[in-house]
């Protein structure tokens, strides 16, 4: 048996055999567009690795390894953003000479997104007419549809530590309490701000992408056949924890006077 080799471990071989563009003669800025989009699939692969160890741990009340995922969830969130900047190095002259050979694939058919957005909190079945997945990913996505989600499994650790998760204003009144008396309760205030910090990233790379793709291709339909960038605006309002950003409104307001 040859010996393990940097190579031979990481599969470089096979790895850099992936990127094969559909341009004839070849465009030069293809291969850069599919490397950036492979490497967010593989980012997205780590995500879902950690989000699936943080609703575990929280399923065992072990808040030290949840910051542990979060901190590298965040940082890899970092990296989904600051990759934009690469696909900016494009013009839309250079996007526009191999875009066509895309149809009708899209960015909307990420299958990983999608399990991520399900994991997070967000269920939302009828996204499956647009994905045209596989039989094994539709199996993943079902899977993923009815596992408990991040959020779930925020609202089991407060349950547990005698707060009301339900209706949305007891879980509203809860949080304030938590805000309120942060140093009393300070692996609970750590915890949520890392959940606001994760939906606000995802805000932040939803903003960027949006304004990368009408730097692109301004307000043309997307290769999938999607509304493209006016598509891509109804996204920006997206939450997936609503009560946490909802909270900060009742921050610092005295309670009436009996």
């Amino acid at each position: 048996m040859a010996a393990l080799t940097y190579g031979s471990y990481l599969k470089i071989d096979e790895l850099l055999s992936l990127q094969r563009p559909r341009s004839d003669p070849p465009e030069h800025d293809e291969l850069l567009f599919i490397i950036v989009h492979q490497v967010y699939e593989l980012w997205f692969k780590q995500m879902l690795h950690e989000i699936e160890a943080a609703i575990r741990h929280l399923g065992k009340d072990d808040l030290l390894k949840v910051q542990k995922n979060f901190r590298r969830i965040h940082a890899i969130q970092h990296l989904l953003e600051t990759q934009i900047e690469v696909l900016e190095t494009m013009t839309p002259q250079e996007f526009n000479a191999f875009r066509y050979r895309l149809n009708p694939a899209s960015g909307f058919q990420s299958v990983q997104f999608r399990e991520i957005e399900f994991l997070a909190g967000e269920p939302r079945s009828e996204y499956f007419r647009y994905l045209e997945p596989t039989e094994a990913e539709c199996e993943r996505l079902e899977r993923r549809l009815a596992d408990p989600t991040l959020y779930d499994a925020l609202k089991g650790v407060l349950s547990r530590r005698g707060y009301a998760v339900e209706p949305h204003a007891a879980m509203i009144a809860s949080l304030k309490e938590i805000y309120e008396n942060s140093e009393r309760k300070y692996d609970l205030y750590l915890l949520l701000e890392d959940f606001i910090e994760f939906d606000e990233r995802f805000l932040l790379w939803r903003g960027r992408h949006v304004r990368m793709v009408e730097r692109m291709i301004g307000m043309k339909p997307g290769t999938g056949g999607s509304m493209g960038v006016a598509y891509l605006e109804k996204t920006l309002s997206k939450k997936f924890f609503p009560e946490l950003w909802e909270v900060r409104t009742e921050l610092g307001v005295l309670a009436p006077s009996p």
